[in-house]
């Protein structure tokens, strides 16, 4: 375990970022929609649409019934579009299987559709104010860097777990959020900043290398290079669907962008496969593609 100083953490992080709408709430929904949005998304971005995507769904209900064609509309611009597959599926299931209200129990959170450890946690964090302990990428680079080693996902949570202050659980996990985001930062972390730094064996020790965050449970090791990727032709066809249109087979090179590729219309045909297969489409009689 850690000797981490509880207050010194939560004077450092009170206020710093009480501006970010998904602080001003406790509604398990709008919680729920703002971590799916934030997971691979830069804060910025997400602010504007968590907003717009409220205004349309505004309850769990409304937007089970809306049909996952219209969350995938909203989703347009914010990428890695099975979150909101995900999102709409679990909507339904919130609707049908809990009437509507969200279970404050890990384990029945952990049975909703596309939410994982880190999610189920957040929701019972943040709208339920308990104590349990999120271990995202930025929490999981202070905890590995406060040990001074690399940490496995079970022992990374236990410490996470152990931390928590009784009765603080949405103070502390958002502290700790916003010190990984702000200041213990994956590439010129702003030690001298830190309000924890003498307990940082990493920093104690000089921050040699390796740096202990890499490789550590929760922490992120990047994403492939996006442009040129098969990733962007499949998001160039998916947003030609957003449009409203109908995309036929003989059209998919094209809205893929790989009309001059090799393969193109392979890849472009894996691409429509793959939009199927994730819920982001659905084929008609014809052969050609359309939002769900």
């Amino acid at each position: 375990m850690i000797d981490l100083a509880v207050d010194p953490v939560l004077a450092w992080a009170s206020g710093r970022r009480d501006d970010l709408p998904w602080r001003r709430t406790r509604d398990p929904w709008a919680v729920l929609v703002s971590e799916l949005m934030l997971q691979q998304t830069q804060v910025a971005r997400v602010v504007p649409r968590f907003t717009q995507f409220l205004e349309r769904f505004p309850t769990v209900s409304v937007c089970a019934s809306a049909g996952v064609g219209a969350v995938v509309e909203e989703w347009a611009g914010l990428g890695y579009n099975r979150r909101a597959v995900n999102l709409h599926r679990a909507a339904v299931e919130v609707a049908e299987r809990h009437d509507g209200a969200f279970p404050a129990d890990l384990d029945a959170l952990l049975a909703l559709p596309g939410v994982g450890p880190y999610t189920a946690r957040a929701v019972l964090a943040f709208a339920f104010e308990l104590d349990a302990a999120v271990v995202d990428t930025n929490v999981g680079r202070v905890l590995a860097r406060q040990v001074g080693e690399r940490l496995t996902p079970k022992v990374a949570q236990s410490i996470a777990d152990a931390l928590v202050p009784t009765g603080r659980g949405w103070a502390w996990n958002q502290a700790m959020l916003d010190l990984g985001a702000l200041v213990c930062t994956k590439r010129s972390p702003t030690c001298m900043e830190c309000p924890v730094r003498s307990s940082c064996a990493w920093f104690v020790a000089g921050s040699p290398e390796p740096d202990p965050a890499i490789g550590s449970a929760g922490v992120s090791s990047g994403q492939s290079r996006f442009e040129g990727s098969f990733r962007q032709g499949r998001a160039r066809l998916l947003d030609e669907l957003r449009s409203g249109t109908v995309v036929a087979p003989a059209q998919f090179v094209q809205a893929c962008g790989w009309a001059e590729r090799d393969d193109g219309e392979r890849d472009a045909q894996r691409a429509a496969v793959s939009l199927v297969a994730d819920g982001l489409a659905v084929l008609t009689d014809e052969g050609s593609l359309r939002l769900p």
